[in-house]
């Protein structure tokens, strides 16, 4: 845009900022689930990309290329360390520390974590610094706060390389119910409390799991997994025949996720990584024909069926702003 002779450069930094046409496509297209609790944004094709953002909750899970909104979650849960789940690391911590936002937080298998740290200092050859940052490794059943009252959780999953999936807890405290039944006053609470006496239980509520890339369709059932609110789970093979890729690579088919889909108590399941090989209505007809025949089951939806055309203005990491969500049923001509 040419600079009038009577603007100054704020004007016209300020009429460039505020020029719709300068608006650009957030490639490639995002996912936007919206849930009772929190948005579910991601991308997610197999051997390409994964990666999956909870901005409410400050979580995004793996970090696929880094697009620009994952730049505002403090925290990303690494489920593994193949390119496609982690190429974006080093630019997410980078662009964090140029942008003057907090050091990024990597939670991720043990085995990994001097393996990205490595990746750090290769590229510190290259920028000349490395930025600030946090890895933490974890194993399974370990737990990290991420803001008080949520806790990230890693449980065991199987794959080619060393690989966790994660669920976020949202934990509370809750006065015994004998206590909660006499109706004490708060002084004698407090009292009871200052004297070591136990007055309250913890509760902890799995909001959503995430499994990365994963060859077992038992990783769906355990503890936290099965009852999280939505339960975001890679099915990578729909085909019969591809039964044999899903054992070598150690992903998903179809018929391990049917096996475990009648004993989940999930809100919402949604499949992500899906090969591109795959079409996904007519993954979704395999699937429905197959859930049909369950007396149970809880809504499953793929992830990038909810594929929206975001945009983002030039400038800062870009925050997530949910768009008006068309009418899925409205367009499935």
């Amino acid at each position: 845009m040419p600079v009038e002779p009577s603007q100054t450069p704020a004007d016209a930094r300020r009429i460039a900022r505020d020029d719709p046409a300068r608006e650009a496509p957030l490639l490639p297209a995002m996912a936007v689930v919206k849930t009772p609790d929190f948005h579910v944004v991601g991308y997610s094709v197999a051997g390409e990309e994964s990666v999956v953002q909870v901005p409410e909750l400050n979580v995004v899970f793996d970090i696929g290329k880094c697009p620009r909104p994952a730049l505002t979650s403090d925290f990303c849960l690494l489920s593994h360390g193949h390119i496609d789940h982690s190429a974006g690391i080093p630019y997410y911590l980078s662009q964090r520390f140029f942008q003057g936002m907090s050091p990024g937080t990597v939670l991720c298998h043990s085995q990994i974590a001097a393996g990205i740290e490595g990746i750090l200092q290769a590229w510190a050859a290259l920028e000349g610094k490395v930025p600030q940052h946090h890895i933490v490794p974890m194993n399974p059943g370990d737990e990290f706060e991420l803001r008080k009252g949520l806790i990230a959780r890693a449980f065991p999953t199987r794959h080619t390389v060393p690989s966790l999936g994660f669920v976020l807890l949202d934990r509370r405290s809750k006065l015994k119910p004998e206590l909660a039944a006499q109706q004490l006053p708060g002084h004698i609470l407090r009292d009871m409390k200052a004297r070591g006496e136990e007055i309250t239980y913890t509760v902890d509520i799995p909001l959503i799991a995430y499994t990365g890339d994963t060859s077992m369709g038992e990783t769906l059932l355990q503890n936290s997994v099965c009852d999280a609110k939505v339960l975001v789970t890679e099915c990578t093979f729909f085909d019969a025949g591809h039964k044999k890729r899903a054992t070598v690579g150690q992903h998903m088919h179809v018929d391990d996720l049917i096996a475990v889909l009648p004993q989940l108590r999930n809100e919402l399941v949604l499949i992500s990584h899906v090969s591109r090989r795959t079409y996904i209505r007519w993954a979704a007809g395999v699937l429905s024909r197959a859930m049909a025949k369950m007396p149970q089951a809880p809504r499953v939806e793929f992830l990038m069926d909810h594929a929206q055309h975001l945009v983002v203005r030039p400038g800062k990491a870009a925050s997530f702003a949910p768009p008006e969500l068309p009418d899925k049923e409205a367009n499935d001509d």
